[in-house]
């Protein structure tokens, strides 16, 4: 007993290493808003019932931890505190959904994506859902629960509506299709495709329009819909593009309330764009290829640009 105490300290929990392992799990570890890789591998050494902090322990180099063992401070000597003036920790995603808990308290499901990465959170420390682990959510779920997944379209006869739900069809996810809605979905997972201008009034969505510090997006598009500024880790505009844009994100309405007094709990993904052009550019880069290591995606000429923007 005095060694299982011993060892939950370094391990974050003794008694989960029993049961199966879970299989076809993914672990990605890198810095910068998945801009530098540290590690990514698609096989790594999981044990029955193994938690979060436990996987990434297996795999990764040098784990340090802190707060009693719940979460990381370093991993390979990459540190949270500061970088350059800014604050930087470690965070970490679960099939694209940010956890609400510490990792020795999160359990590795079957299939599920686990991404840590490091970066600086001085325009905000919450990023509640990210496009980078693609085709997650959908696959397999949120805290090892498959939910159904809903596609919504502006026009639900164009062809950016069609490309969305086939991709999802070619994966064996038969999702439902239908227009815009304007009301919270419980335990469904929203894809919602069309012109930003037409989405605006989404109850989840519209939080983008409020910057990162409440949706986590780091873009803004403008009132009209038809450019989108792209902002920096600090939040600061760097660029803005116009006509054929694209735009792929995430988010989750955790403090707004809708008519039955309940939250949304689950992701919505935008597939939105400033035009029609911008949309079928979004729709066409709804590809693990194109999102892999993205907290976000903007489209333009046909290649994605991940957000926040780094200027490379």
């Amino acid at each position: 007993m005095v060694a299982c105490v011993a060892a939950a300290a370094a391990l974050g929990g003794c008694g989960l290493g029993s049961g199966p392992a879970a299989t076809n799990t993914q672990l990605l570890v890198s810095k910068d808003f998945g801009s530098q890789p540290i590690l990514d591998s698609d096989n790594p050494r999981v044990g029955g019932s193994d938690t979060v902090m436990r996987l990434l322990q297996r795999n990764a180099p040098k784990v340090t931890t802190k707060y009693g063992g719940d979460f990381v401070q370093s991993i390979g000597g990459v540190s949270g505190g500061q970088s350059g003036g800014k604050p930087a920790d470690w965070f970490f995603y679960v099939n694209g959904v940010e956890a609400s808990k510490g990792a020795t308290s999160v359990r590795v499901h079957e299939g599920d994506s686990v991404w840590w990465d490091w970066h600086n959170w001085s325009a905000t420390q919450d990023i509640p859902a990210v496009v980078g682990s693609y085709p997650e959510p959908f696959l397999n779920g949120v805290d090892g629960h498959r939910l159904p997944t809903r596609v919504e379209c502006v026009d639900p006869k164009s062809k950016a509506c069609d490309d969305v739900a086939d991709k999802l069809v070619a994966l064996g996810l038969p999702a439902a299709r239908g227009g815009v809605g304007n009301s919270f979905t419980e335990d469904t997972l929203r894809i919602v495709v069309g012109p930003w201008e037409a989405l605006q009034g989404d109850p989840t969505l519209k939080l983008i329009d409020r910057g990162p510090a409440k949706s986590g997006v780091y873009a803004k598009p403008s009132t009209d819909g038809r450019s989108i500024e792209l902002l920096d880790p600090n939040g600061r505009v760097t660029r803005t593009m116009g006509a054929g844009t694209g735009l792929i994100a995430a988010t989750i309405a955790r403090d707004i309330k809708g008519e039955q007094g309940k939250s949304e709990a689950d992701p919505v993904w935008a597939v939105t764009g400033t035009d029609d052009a911008g949309v079928q550019a979004a729709a066409d880069a709804l590809d693990e290829g194109a999102l892999a290591g993205r907290f976000a995606a903007i489209i333009s000429d046909g290649k994605p640009i991940g957000l926040p923007d780094l200027g490379g």
